[in-house]
């Protein structure tokens, strides 16, 4: 490898991507186009990073596997922070292979943690906890084990473990430092920034106010839940889900927010059932879906009927709530992704969200018609994209299960 590769190469290692492309800008070799790739990834232009890391891979000999392959894992990297989620995680799994048996472990470790950051982005937790758990940090450089102490924090946010998080995040912080990368530094307090924003409305006793991630935590420790955010109801560890009955959940959580009070039949009916005017059926068909409700809450919680309605009594002395997002609405799981800032694909929310293409396509038209969301491209090239949202409670509507889920 000769000089001015070398000396690019330090820099891009350093966060200079200025001063990497004036060493290698107007050459064609693979070497520099590799580097050039990155430095225009650095920079921002993800599009020309693309292509230029397509053409070193293919200009690398067939001697040259390893080159190859880190071209591969940029390539991914690359894909993740554009939302590219139909980029084949099987290509990555193949580098990072081929990285390990050529010695090349800090490669080979940041394949991980990429693949790792695409598993919590699309909710599969328990696959991404196992999976750090095999990566050892210990001979990654300053930048890596920053980005490697991100992701592991990023699982604890998700699994509301908001002090192994903010302890994670001290770390990556303090490797941020060690790295001299700015850039990288403010990231991670970014991510900080998570922890102290409001994230959810609790509403009991008729009040309702912001909680932030720790209180949410606290909240599940002592109080039965009806979470709005997850559509699940909570106490002592147990978890029912009703994110599939939305009848029940939603007779559940009036309840819930009439506590100790009881609700009124015909509010229960309009809640549930959306009918303006209750006639027999719509009582007899409640009197079913609380039977059902009272089934499904056997051993958290007691339905009585009262002389006007009916009635949420926890069993034991516990009190009830209402965990709700900060903002409601038929598609705030999209504005929730979106928030982050960054450009998406409605295919890649679809695999995200786990919904249907067209039913993403669709939200993401109406969010466009209310002016909460924009276009950018056409065609393939479109990408969704929204302003961050101050306090928008982004990290308890993404996917991925809780601790007792």
């Amino acid at each position: 490898m000769d000089s001015l590769i070398t000396a690019a190469a330090r820099a891009l290692a350093s966060g200079d991507a200025l001063g990497a492309l004036k060493r290698v800008a107007l050459r064609d070799d693979a070497p520099a186009l590799a580097l050039r790739g990155i430095a225009m990834a650095q920079l921002g232009d993800l599009v020309r990073a693309k292509a230029l890391l397509k053409s070193a891979a293919r200009a690398f000999g067939p001697r040259e596997a390893v080159a190859r392959a880190r071209c591969v894992v940029a390539e991914a990297e690359i894909a993740l922070v554009s939302r590219d989620l139909t980029w084949p995680p099987k290509a990555l799994d193949a580098a990072a292979k081929v990285l390990e048996a050529h010695g090349d472990r800090v490669n080979a470790a940041h394949a991980g943690n990429i693949a790792i950051r695409r598993l919590v982005l699309i909710g599969r937790l328990d696959e991404a906890e196992r999976a750090l758990g095999r990566l050892d940090p210990t001979p990654l450089p300053p930048p890596l084990r920053a980005a490697h102490e991100l992701v592991a924090a990023g699982i604890a946010v998700r699994r509301l473990r908001t002090e192994a998080a903010r302890a994670a995040l001290d770390r990556a912080g303090f490797a941020a430092r060690q790295a001299g990368m700015p850039v990288l530094t403010a990231e991670v307090e970014t991510a900080a920034r998570v922890l102290d924003l409001p994230a959810a409305r609790l509403v009991s006793r008729g009040d309702e106010r912001p909680l932030r991630l720790a209180e949410v935590e606290a909240l599940f420790s002592s109080t039965l839940v009806v979470d709005a955010c997850r559509h699940v109801v909570r106490a002592d560890g147990a978890v029912v889900p009703l994110a599939s009955r939305p009848v029940l959940f939603a007779l559940a959580r009036a309840l819930a927010e009439a506590w100790p009070g009881d609700v009124a039949r015909g509010v229960l009916i309009a809640r549930a059932f959306r009918g303006k005017h209750a006639d027999e059926s719509h009582r007899a068909r409640l009197r079913v879906e609380i039977g059902r409700l009272r089934a499904e809450l056997a051993g958290l919680a007691e339905v009585l009927a009262t002389k006007r309605g009916f009635a949420l009594l926890p069993r034991g002395s516990g009190e009830i709530a209402v965990l709700a997002p900060l903002v409601e609405g038929p598609h705030a799981a999209v504005l929730a992704f979106l928030a982050d800032g960054e450009a998406w694909s409605s295919s890649a929310l679809s695999i995200a969200l786990g919904a249907s293409p067209r039913t993403v396509q669709r939200a993401l038209e109406s969010l466009a018609g209310e002016d909460k969301v924009q276009a950018i491209g056409r065609g393939r090239a479109r990408r969704w994209m929204s302003p961050p949202l101050s306090g928008f409670p982004t990290i308890l509507l993404l996917p991925g299960p809780l601790p007792s889920d």
